[in-house]
């Protein structure tokens, strides 16, 4: 069974950091696209970053220069380092994995195939 597990979320004062992991078990993914995005209470779930196997990567323009995505292939495992965050970074966020990419980032959540149950994030002003 293909499972993917974030961890790391918390409760962070802003201007705080925290560093989000995603273990995925299963299967390999490796070769393929990963990626993060997050939920905000009574809002959409929305792209955060994503990152190609050999770690290019994309960022949605409200995290950029603050959030880094990152991925040890060799544990199976995806990073989202978080500074400087802000109230407004408050949301559940979620791991994913696209299989049928590999180079190329993934931004739309309909393309990604496997999800994590996610893990909650809370900004205090």
């Amino acid at each position: 069974q293909v499972q993917l597990v974030e961890s790391g979320g918390g409760l962070v004062q802003a201007g705080g950091s925290l560093r989000l992991s995603c273990a995925a078990s299963g299967r390999t993914f490796s070769s393929n696209t990963m990626g993060w995005f997050r939920q905000a209470p009574g809002k959409k779930r929305e792209f955060v970053a994503a990152i190609s196997w050999s770690g290019g990567s994309t960022y949605a323009d409200s995290v950029k220069g603050r959030f880094t995505i990152s991925r040890d292939n060799a544990k199976n495992t995806v990073y989202l380092q978080m500074n400087s965050l802000k109230p407004e970074d408050t949301a559940v966020y979620y791991c994913t994995a696209d299989v049928r990419s590999y180079s190329y980032l993934t931004v739309s959540e309909r393309e990604y195939d496997y999800w994590g149950q996610g893990t909650l994030v809370t900004v205090s002003s």
